[in-house]
């Protein structure tokens, strides 16, 4: 039978109240403003709300939500002798709620009392008689497989029940973290009868070895930001033709203290990500354009005020950096080194003085080159992501951009246009070429935030940009946990690594403290040839970070290093990590003004950040800068 093709704009989205924190009240007005058009009434949320079922159906109603489903049911199905009649009792007076709310979809999930009995017939017996209350209502009722039902806890099961019941009022409820959770085969989903699935709840989660309740319930998140194959999922879903709603249900501890409308928000954005690569996937039209294609990073623009502007161009210049041109109307100048550049801005007015304000001197912006600006900025209107725009003087060139980590901007550039911009925009200070140091490409950027948020910019990355998301690491400061995930675009031209902490008094929560909020905390730079890189920054007065002898002990024991190439990484303060025959070889700056500092990286092969070098990084920052941040 041929199929309907998806509604304008996908399939509706909507969330259950469980997947936001706050009252009930804010919860609806941030499912609503994040673009959400239904919503699943969680049964707590409703016995903790100061007002009346209907009093719900008018509010969500006047914010323009559907209330999709009243849920959870527990314990209904193979209840013995007067339970059974106790249950049904109780389910009439979840129909008279349910008549309140104005839903006519309510959600069993499969029983975990130890008092109920396994027997197949009577499973469906108590359905079939369920279908025939649901329908004197009309109303409908779909039944969940729960990854830790006592005895139906597979959704093959739970489809083979609602099939065997047959009543147009009984369906099935789909929820993927518990079809993979359990490992159920995707290809499973070809076998259900959409007419007769009434309602699919996505969640992602890190692929965990625990108990399926404790994970459930805990460690849950939005698609895109776990491991689950939660595309393949929602693809096998389409291709059935299932055209139903996709209703986020999402447990989290970190969600439970972030703010209803940014997690709301992800939750709208992570299920158009997810909807949008499973068409792709089936080659069919996909509701926005395809995920930003990075092609490098044009510069980084640090904003600093007057009294700063000298002393960190003054680093600049220690790291072999020359200005190499000057804006032709602001106080804003170009630094180059290799394919680097780094603006300087120290405008008394604007985006760049107001976060310096804010932030002191700091990495405010990105540019980045991409293949089709309108494209990249139609994607971020379509994930709700905000442009920003300020007053452009005359002969100016306006570079579009958006919001990014912090408050702080990203710059979109035509590849291919970028020399345009410099030509336009500055007036060239110098022709020569720059000698620098060595330095020749930005490697990587490294941004702090919240714990809480972690999640959040880990989304807003790999939703709006083509890249893929390296392995989740716990990396040991001296004073708690920093959690370390990594975004990398195909070619690595385009590497950011985020980093968080729950613990108060690590490095990366101390900069957040000092700092005043998320942003870059600081930047790898490239190099051919470490040691001579090492050499001239020496010669130029550039403070680096010590490092303990300690350390080059344990390495040259560890990895069988020959003595003389120890000797000459200690005398210049280098680590070094291999992987099988991959080396990696890094040495950190000091910090400017306990803010931000830069760290100078030779590749041999080698994919990684270093990870197994963080504790002795974060050591070293913190016995040489205990009273504040670095």
């Amino acid at each position: 039978m041929e199929q309907a093709e998806l509604p304008t704009g996908g399939l509706a989205k909507s969330i259950a109240t469980v997947s936001i924190s706050g009252t009930l009240t804010g919860k609806l007005e941030a499912a609503a403003a994040a673009g959400f058009s239904g919503v699943e009434i969680f049964e707590n949320d409703l016995l903790t709300f100061d007002g009346r079922p209907a009093d719900v159906r008018r509010i969500a109603a006047d914010l323009g939500l559907t209330i999709t489903m009243f849920q959870p049911f527990r314990d209904f199905e193979g209840m013995p002798g007067t339970l059974r009649t106790r249950t049904f009792e109780r389910m009439l007076r979840k129909f008279d709620v349910m008549a309140e709310l104005g839903t006519d979809l309510l959600l069993v999930c499969s029983n975990v009392s130890p008092q109920s009995l396994p027997g197949r017939g009577r499973i469906v017996d108590d359905f079939r008689d369920l279908g025939e209350l649901a329908a004197a209502r009309g109303l409908r009722v779909g039944y969940e497989a729960l990854a830790w039902g006592r005895h139906v806890h597979d959704h093959r099961d739970a489809w083979d029940i609602v099939h065997r019941v047959n009543h147009p009022n009984i369906g099935l409820i789909l929820d993927s973290f518990h079809s993979l959770a359990r490992d159920v085969p995707i290809d499973s989903i070809r076998d259900i009868d959409p007419a007769k699935l009434f309602i699919v709840q996505i969640a992602d989660a890190p692929r965990l070895d625990m108990d399926h309740l404790y994970w459930s319930r805990h460690f849950r998140n939005m698609p895109g930001q776990g491991d689950l194959p939660i595309t393949d999922y929602v693809k096998a879903l389409i291709a059935i033709g299932y055209r139903g709603p996709l209703s986020l249900e999402i447990f989290n501890d970190r969600f439970r203290a972030g703010s209803a409308s940014g997690i709301a928000l992800d939750g709208y954005r992570s299920l158009k990500l997810v909807e949008d690569e499973a068409l792709a996937r089936l080659k069919r039209p996909a509701t926005m354009p395809q995920r930003i294609d990075v092609h490098g990073v044009e510069f980084i623009e640090f904003a600093a005020t007057e009294e700063e502007a000298g002393p960190l161009g003054a680093m600049l210049a220690t790291m072999g950096f020359e200005p190499v041109g000057r804006h032709i109307s602001k106080a804003v100048t170009r630094w180059r080194q290799g394919d680097i550049n780094i603006v300087l801005n120290s405008e008394t007015e604007g985006f760049a003085h107001s976060h310096s304000i804010v932030h002191g001197a700091s990495a405010c912006a990105l540019a980045l080159r991409v293949h089709d600006v309108p494209a990249a900025l139609a994607r971020a209107d379509s994930l709700r992501i905000p442009r920003f725009a300020q007053a452009v003087g005359s002969g100016e060139m306006d570079i579009p951009c958006v919001r990014g980590v912090g408050g702080s901007l990203i710059y979109f550039i035509e590849d291919g246009t970028q020399e345009q911009v410099w030509r336009n925009d500055f007036v060239p200070l110098t022709d020569a070429p720059v000698p620098g140091v060595g330095l020749s490409r930005i490697d990587h950027i490294a941004q702090a935030m919240g714990y809480e948020e972690f999640l959040s910019w880990l989304l807003y990355y790999f939703a709006l940009f083509d890249v893929t998301k390296t392995p989740q690491l716990e990396i040991a400061d001296p004073l708690g946990i920093v959690h370390s995930q990594a975004i990398e675009n195909g070619d690595r031209s385009f590497r950011v690594t985020l980093n968080g902490s729950a613990a108060a008094q690590t490095l990366t929560s101390r900069f957040l403290n000092h700092y005043l909020g998320a942003g870059v905390q600081h930047v790898a730079l490239s190099t051919g040839d470490i040691f001579a890189t090492a050499k001239a920054l020496q010669e130029r007065g550039l403070e680096r970070l010590p490092i303990p002898r300690n350390y080059y002990d344990d390495i040259e024991a560890r990895f069988g290093l020959d003595p003389d190439l120890v000797e000459r990484m200690a005398a210049y303060d280098i680590l070094y990590d291999r992987t099988d025959e991959a080396e990696f070889f890094q040495l950190y700056s000091r910090a400017f003004a306990k803010r931000f500092f830069f760290e100078f990286v030779q590749r041999r092969g080698y994919d990684a950040y270093g990870a197994a070098n963080a504790a002795v990084r974060l050591a070293a920052q913190s016995r040489f800068n205990t009273d504040t941040v670095y």
